[in-house]
């Protein structure tokens, strides 16, 4: 039988710390939230380790390192509402951290101009413009964009002035099914 309570201190202790991710409230949360129930009972195991864990077709928790480093960059505070997209373990975290949080698929169209804080467990090619639009002013998106062998986290911003865009760190989390980056040919 796996300790996973000494796991997820393990986990914080080597991968989420070390990362630079000094949000102690993430800390206290990432600590007590049982990341295994978020994988399937055969990879239940894996729940804790330095990999990207598939949890159904196409979908991916990401790493405890990324998806903590994505959530401090949201800096996720009570009172604002988020958006989690292919995201249940991101989804939970922020829940803890007492914000109320809508779920969707990725595939689903979230309503514009609502949410506060978005969340993607999982890289796209290119964001599409309805997440973007569904940021409400000052709203935060976290996401990994890859369009190669190496992806970057995101943060977008929704100011007064329209979307800004900054990168984060490195990812290689592997591409949401049906979010793949499309090349085409010009002329």
């Amino acid at each position: 039988m796996a300790d996973f309570a000494a796991a997820r201190l393990n986990m914080v202790e080597s991968q989420v710390r070390t990362a630079d991710v000094t949000d102690v409230r993430l800390h206290d949360v990432l600590r007590a939230l049982p990341r295994e129930r978020f994988a399937p009972a055969d990879k239940a195991h894996l729940a804790y380790a330095d990999i990207e864990v598939e949890y159904a077709p196409g979908r991916w928790l990401l790493k405890p390192r990324d998806v903590s480093k994505l959530l401090q960059a949201l800096r996720p505070m009570p009172g604002e509402r988020a958006l989690a997209i292919a995201a249940p373990y991101a989804a939970a975290v922020i829940e803890e951290l007492g914000l109320p949080v809508t779920r969707i698929e990725a595939e689903a169209a979230p309503p514009a101009g609502e949410f506060d804080v978005i969340v993607c467990e999982g890289a796209v090619g290119r964001v599409p413009e309805a997440w973007t639009a569904a940021l409400a002013l000052n709203g935060r998106l976290g996401v990994v964009e890859r369009d190669g062998p190496v992806g970057k986290a995101c943060l977008y911003l929704r100011t007064a002035d329209g979307i800004g865009r900054r990168d984060l760190f490195d990812s290689f989390c592997p591409v949401l099914a049906g979010f793949e980056a499309r090349h085409g040919f010009a002329l």
